[in-house]
């Protein structure tokens, strides 16, 4: 059997009609309804405590300790690689531990531990041991996705499945919006002197923490998929392996659709782990230059620069739920594959367009449309990848295919660091020392030089997407198929 033949079913073989006229959610019971819930609330969290980081990453390390005459913006390119890295060990991690002993059970813990990691990172004293807590968070981080994603696909009905995932995806810009909002009210209390600039950063990672924490003690409710339990039960007596690697991966039928889906992947975590979120960054800059040009004192500039960075993040998530439904919408009426080239070739052209044109605050809507792009590839991540696994490894295969490439993707921020202070090195080295205002600027045009240079990264993705299998329309692979069924 070739490793296409899981896909060459037709739709009518117990597949998800997805010609349906009638709405995905009309097809959900009450109990449908609390899976998708708890399922879409942790990954919702997930995501506001990954913000959280993103947005408050440059005043956390500019306060900790750091070797000296160290580039914060390096920096926050290497504590998020590390963090990312811990998001790509969770993935491998809880991925497999789902599959063995359960969805629910699993997702539970993978909560439990970014919400308290991201609150101790509040209490970090030195840019090591905060990169040590966010490497923690991520191995809570990345294994939520994985089993959220194969709790719902082995829960609801087939009918319902391609839009569920779709808006869990979506709904996960919530998260990033929320963490926009808690950005604009430090700037708030900045202003009012009620928190000092240099401390708002610890009370953003402590209400980082309380909404998942609390989530937990709900999520006790949840049982496991039946289609689970009677799959674990059956191979119990068969010895068919759960969460095993050597399945997945070994020479038999799943380990072409798990490399094609981990390339998949990769091209989207890059882009926008990479790139798409150090929007904040320029935004940022943009900002404290044109107050700095007016004479504005540091406590301002403090406050407008965290005030636009939330307004960034909460522009840049709405564009990208919009896109996340978009995606979900075109993909069930053309195919996954035409729906995943639409938005590389989108992510690529918005991406250039961003970190190339952006200069002042009216044009940031840029921001939206690269977000529409870039996360509409998250929404095909969540929908596509479990239709690529049996139920006994859809978990793993999940979590292998979203996160195992984050070890590579994790090079992303470490590249454009690294890209960025090379070429503003470059950009100063003719520039007298005294002049700071100049220097600032050719590193700021370094850093957009670097950013243009690292979306090419989409292209990749463009390539990917002629290899893999079109899975619309056809059923959930089972071991048990057979070719031409």
């Amino acid at each position: 059997m070739s490793s296409s033949d899981a896909y060459s079913s037709p739709a009518g073989s117990g597949g998800p009609a997805e010609s349906t006229p009638t709405s995905w959610w009309q097809h959900l019971t009450s109990y449908h309804w609390f899976v998708f819930s708890m399922a879409a609330l942790a990954w919702l969290f997930d995501c506001f405590d990954q913000q959280i980081f993103i947005l408050f990453r440059d005043s956390a390390l500019s306060q900790l300790k750091l070797p000296e005459g160290a580039n914060v913006k390096a920096y926050g390119g290497y504590a998020t690689s590390i963090f990312v890295a811990g998001w790509a060990t969770g993935g491998l991690i809880f991925g497999s531990v789902g599959d063995r002993i359960g969805r629910a059970k699993t997702l539970t813990i993978t909560v439990l531990l970014y919400s308290l990691f991201t609150g101790l990172s509040a209490l970090a004293v030195s840019w090591v041991d905060f990169a040590i807590y966010r490497f923690i968070t991520g191995l809570g981080v990345g294994g939520v996705f994985g089993l959220a994603v194969a709790l719902i696909a082995d829960t609801l009905p087939d009918k319902a499945r391609p839009g569920a995932l779709g808006m869990l995806q979506a709904l996960s810009a919530l998260g990033n919006i929320s963490a926009g909002l808690v950005s604009m009210l430090m700037a708030n209390l900045i202003t009012n002197k009620v928190v000092a600039p240099e401390g708002a950063w610890r009370y953003a990672f402590l209400i980082g923490a309380i909404p998942a924490f609390l989530c937990v003690f709900i999520q006790f409710r949840l049982k496991e998929p039946e289609k689970w339990v009677k799959a674990r039960a059956a191979g119990k007596l068969s010895g068919v392996k759960f969460g095993s690697y050597a399945e997945l991966l070994g020479a038999g039928r799943w380990r072409r659709p798990a490399l094609l889906g981990m390339m998949l992947s990769i091209t989207g975590v890059v882009g926008l782990w990479g790139i798409g979120f150090f929007s904040p960054e320029l935004v940022s800059e943009v900002i404290k230059t044109s107050l700095k040009a007016k004479g504005v004192g540091e406590t301002e500039i403090a406050s407008q620069a965290a005030f636009y960075r939330g307004l960034n993040g909460i522009i840049q998530n709405a564009g990208a739920f919009a896109g996340m439904l978009a995606f979900s919408f075109l993909t069930q009426r053309t195919s996954r594959r035409f729906a995943f080239m639409i938005a590389f070739i989108g992510a690529l052209a918005s991406t250039v367009m961003f970190f190339r044109m952006f200069d002042s605050m009216d044009k940031m809507w840029m921001s939206a449309v690269m977000g529409f792009f870039q996360l509409a590839l998250f929404a095909g991540f969540a929908i596509y990848l479990p239709e690529l696994f049996p139920t006994r490894l859809r978990s793993t295969g999940t979590s292998f295919c979203y996160n195992v490439g984050r070890f590579l993707a994790a090079t992303g921020p470490f590249t454009l660091g690294k890209l960025q202070q090379m070429l503003g090195e470059k950009a100063v080295a003719g520039i007298a020392k005294e002049d700071v205002v100049a220097q600032a600027a050719a590193r700021l045009e370094a850093f957009r030089e670097a950013a243009q240079w690292m979306s090419l990264i989409f292209v990749l993705g463009l390539v990917v997407v002629y290899f893999i299998p079109e899975t619309q329309g056809k059923p959930m692979p089972e071991d048990s198929d057979t070719p031409g069924q």
